[in-house]
Order: C-alpha cells, then sequence, then structure tokens
C-alpha cells in the first residue's frame, strides 16, 4: 500500500469520525439541549444567598421588642417533571408539613370542611372569579372542580384535592423557575427538614436553606 492510498484512508476515517462527532454535538445541544437542561436543573444542588440578620430591637428598659432567629425555609424549582409527578410531590410534602404542624403557603380563596370561600360579599367573589376566567355563576364546589380539572389532578379526596390546588394556584399567580424558586413554608421544624431530606428522592426541585426570621 502506497503512501497516498494510505493517506487517502485517513483521511476518510477522520472524515467519517469528525460528521459522528458533529451529530453528536447537533443532538446534545439542538436536538435534545432543553430536556438535557431542564434534567441538569432539576438535580444540580441550589445556590442561594443568605440573608443577612437583622439587629434586635428593644424598648427602654432592653425587652426585646423585635429581632431575629435562624430558621429552615422549604423552596421549590422548576423541574422537567410531568404533571402527576408535580401533583404528588406537593401533597407529600405538604403532608409532612402538616404532620409537624408547620404552616405553609395557601393563598386560594375556597376553604372546606365545609366548602365556602373567603370573600366578604358575592360580588367581590363574583370579581375574583372573573380576573380568573372562572364562570362567576360557578359555586365553591364549581370552582374547586374547574381547579381540579385545570390542574390535572387525579385525586379523589376532597383534602388532597385542596392540598394540591392551593400550591398549584400559587406556582400560577407568583411563577417560579429553575432559577427563581417559589417559597413553600418558612420556619420549618427540624422534624420535616429531616423527613423531607431522608425521602428527598421523591420530590423533585426542592432544597431547604437556612436563613434569618424576623420575630
Amino acid at each position: 500500500m502506497d503512501n497516498k492510498i494510505r493517506y487517502n484512508i485517513i483521511k476518510i476515517i477522520i472524515i467519517i469520525l469528525g460528521a459522528i462527532l458533529f451529530i453528536q454535538l447537533f443532538t446534545l445541544q439542538i436536538v435534545k439541549g432543553e430536556e438535557y437542561r431542564e434534567y441538569s436543573n432539576t438535580r444540580l444542588t441550589r445556590i442561594d444567598t443568605i440573608k443577612a440578620a437583622r439587629g434586635s430591637i428593644t424598648d427602654a428598659n432592653g425587652v426585646l421588642l423585635a429581632g431575629t432567629k435562624m430558621g429552615y425555609t422549604l423552596k421549590m424549582y422548576r423541574s422537567n417533571i410531568s404533571i402527576d409527578e408535580l401533583n404528588n410531590s406537593v401533597l407529600n410534602l405538604l403532608n409532612i408539613l402538616e404532620k409537624n404542624n408547620d404552616k405553609y403557603i395557601d393563598n386560594f380563596p375556597i376553604l372546606i370542611n365545609p366548602v365556602r370561600n373567603e370573600f366578604s360579599s358575592d360580588e367581590e367573589f363574583i370579581k375574583w372569579k372573573k380576573n380568573n376566567k372562572i364562570n362567576e355563576n360557578y359555586s365553591n364546589e364549581e370552582v374547586i372542580n374547574f381547579y381540579k380539572e385545570k390542574y390535572e389532578i387525579k385525586n379523589t379526596d376532597l383534602n388532597e384535592i385542596r392540598k394540591i390546588i392551593a400550591v398549584r394556584y400559587e406556582i400560577e399567580k407568583v411563577g417560579y423557575s429553575s432559577i427563581n424558586p417559589l417559597i413553600i413554608a418558612k420556619d420549618i421544624s427540624k422534624d420535616s427538614v429531616l423527613e423531607i431530606k431522608e425521602k428527598n428522592d421523591n420530590f423533585y426541585g426542592i432544597n431547604i436553606v437556612t436563613e434569618p426570621i424576623r420575630i
């Protein structure tokens, strides 16, 4: 085999390897780039800015009027998971918090046991429904069912449905991303922290940070 043939063979091999590499890079960065980016955001360790503690305020006799303490804040980041996984993750989180008497964010104005709303008048209720693109004639029960279908909640227990709606409603109103989280709860107990960390594989986009809390 002369040098020219050997050179041509090497040249062809280099071209083939280059083409394979190009196709792989194109697939990773263009075709599946968004998918891998979201998956990475789901699993990456989060870095949060820790707020500086504010100074204490006392009265003339030295009695503490306001101060700070360190507490645990539960945050949720957007991750590349299915609707069912999101709803189940939310429900499991809230069940842990409730079991340990920890409060979580809940601004959904329809309550249960009994089913009712928090509005002071029918006019306010109708206005809220209009702002949220809900039929103004819907009753409290129908509003709950509206959000159950909107958030694709498959649970049948009303308590579970209401819990999932509370967080999904907050996500819709406040928003969250893989960078900017939604604060689920502040000053949660150590029992909740330990259980959430122990069952970490069951939760997605969840991070617990220690930060000063005003008291």
